[in-house]
């Protein structure tokens, strides 16, 4: 299993703090952007990583994350989008690194609170095909969003304005290696890029796309209002953890001996 964070565009949503910066490599509370999908990607077991970013900036994640010791891992692929072609149209350029293995697909400015290794070894024990991730939100017409029946995905509309469900698809695919057979088949939408919910349609046509629901938390800071957003739940996060470790070593236990089992229970 392989790992590609997709950590391109321009970041219109976000000038004019990208006007000299990749958004990936804004701040969110105490570290960079780009830090949370690696972490969460390594959490996962998946220790081959690509990178697929764009624009002026593209060095800059050289100079930040190196080869990803930091991160415990050996090496990071670099690969470089020009322009804007879609999410779909970055993830092709990553078909020489999956090398016919399956792959989960991160976009860079999704965070989430949950562990995504439950999901990750459902798709492993699945025969083929594609998982999504889902997420009920008060505001699904903003969203890809997924029509259900009974326990299948029938269709995944793109910002629907009379949305058939509050379930949007959020930023972490997971596909086998038909996916870049897809890609190659996409004609571009209206707005000019390769659309990744064609791509989820393409695997619902063939009967081989499955989901889960997320439980915990999910933000898309890609906009102004989201970046503040997210950086509040990581900072409330980060604020549980130490209180836990600060209880535990004030009554004498080593911070390294906590267990998972010790932190609070999500709310």
């Amino acid at each position: 299993m392989k790992g590609v964070i997709l950590a391109g565009g321009l970041g219109t949503r976000l000038r004019p703090l990208t006007k000299i910066a990749n958004k990936h490599l804004l701040p969110v509370y105490d570290r960079p952007m780009i830090y949370f999908p690696i972490e969460t990607l390594c959490r996962a077991g998946i220790r081959d990583i690509m990178i697929v970013t764009g624009g002026n900036s593209a060095g800059d994640f050289l100079r930040l994350l190196g080869n990803g010791r930091q991160f415990g891992l050996d090496d990071i692929a670099y690969t470089y989008q020009e322009g804007e072609g879609g999410i779909a149209e970055a993830l092709g350029l990553c078909e020489h690194f999956a090398d016919g293995d399956r792959i989960v697909v991160m976009l860079g400015d999704n965070i989430l609170e949950d562990d995504i290794s439950p999901y990750v070894r459902a798709f492993e024990g699945q025969p083929s095909g594609a998982r999504v991730l889902l997420k009920q939100v008060h505001d699904p017409e903003r969203f890809g969003v997924a029509e259900l029946s009974e326990d299948r995905i029938v269709r995944i509309v793109e910002k629907p304005a009379i949305p058939r469900s509050n379930y949007a698809v959020i930023g972490i695919y997971m596909y086998d290696c038909r996916v870049f057979d897809f890609i190659k088949q996409l004609e571009p939408s209206p707005r000019g890029e390769l659309e990744i919910t064609d791509v989820n349609n393409a695997f619902i046509r063939e009967n081989a796309l499955y989901y889960d629901v997320v439980d915990g938390w999910w933000s898309d800071a890609g906009t102004i209002e989201g970046l503040h957003r997210t950086s509040r739940l990581v900072a409330a996060r980060q604020t549980k953890i130490f209180d836990v470790q600060w209880e535990a070593l004030s009554n004498g236990k080593p911070s390294h001996e906590l267990q998972p089992a010790e932190l609070p229970e999500k709310k």
